[in-house]
């Protein structure tokens, strides 16, 4: 397993830092991975790199005001509005979509909290430069971690707004506490816009219902959640997992006691999501590898 460090070139021509976990022989799987709310790609522990030696590429980058991705100091946690997130996604999705097809590798989509919530809306709604293009990505499945709406439902007028986390609530590993604590990356400001649009794209999923799905070919997909969350809601992805399961090839995963980051958990629930993620990929690759 090696790392790779880059840019991405985003829509208006900014340049997003980019991170590449690659194999050590042809990828099996590239994973392409979107961050949640006051984080970066770089707080993922051993996710990657067992993903990595289990033979899936994880390709992943810093959105838009978030960890290294900024101009100024005033940039910072400048997301942009929903328009601008999904078109910087679907910017990101496409350049590797493109290397994985002309390989013939399975491409698959994750997200984490925020970053899940966004990815279900890149795939969901009628909106999205996923189903406006004439030419789609072509991903084999999705993956959501920790993704229901915030509990939180704090906004300010200004033009830059706290939205703290609780770091107890992160994890129940205190090193992992610790982390987030002294990560500068991780500043828990965004516009009033930014968490605008957060909210609204939380309140579009928590709403969905299955006449919205009607004509959607769901793609297969893999939710999970701490079931002591409490940053986001565990009930509210499990409602949705259970809507979208009447259309698809949908599983709900739980860990029982978990917190937020089911990556950065306890060793025994991070080494069991580890292989969960893994194993889910593979399985789903070699149905579509099957088929090629």
């Amino acid at each position: 397993m090696s790392t790779e460090e880059g840019t991405h070139t985003l829509p208006d021509g900014l340049k997003a830092y980019s991170k590449t976990w690659k194999t050590s022989e042809s990828p099996r799987a590239i994973l392409v991975f979107i961050h949640g709310f006051s984080d970066h790609c770089n707080t993922h522990y051993d996710l990657f790199p067992t993903l990595a030696a289990s033979g899936i590429e994880v390709r992943a980058f810093d959105q838009r005001g978030w960890g290294r991705t900024f101009n100024g100091l005033k940039d910072r946690g400048n997301s942009g509005s929903t328009t601008v997130v999904l078109a910087d996604m679907h910017s990101f999705i496409t350049s590797v979509a493109t290397y994985a097809e002309a390989q013939g590798i399975p491409l698959f989509l994750a997200g984490h909290s925020m970053g899940g919530g966004q990815v279900l809306n890149y795939v969901l709604h009628p909106d999205s430069p996923y189903r406006q293009s004439g030419a789609q990505p072509k991903l084999t499945g999705l993956l959501l971690r920790s993704h229901g709406r915030s509990s939180r439902r704090e906004a300010s007028a200004s033009d830059a707004a706290p939205l703290p986390l609780d770091p107890a609530h992160v994890s129940r590993e205190k090193s992992v506490i610790a982390d987030f604590q002294a990560d500068d990356l991780c500043h828990e400001t965004g516009t009033f816009g930014g968490l605008a649009g957060m909210l609204d794209r939380g309140l579009w999923l928590e709403n969905l219902s299955k006449n919205q799905l009607e004509g959607i070919d769901v793609l297969p997909m893999w939710l999970a959640h701490g079931d002591q969350d409490r940053i986001t809601s565990h009930p509210a992805t499990k409602r949705l997992a259970q809507l979208l399961a009447e259309k698809g090839d949908v599983v709900f995963a739980s860990y029982e006691g978990a917190y937020h980051k089911l990556q950065a958990e306890l060793p025994e629930t991070r080494a069991q999501f580890c292989r969960d993620v893994s194993n889910w990929i593979l399985g789903k690759s070699g149905e579509n590898q099957s088929k090629l």
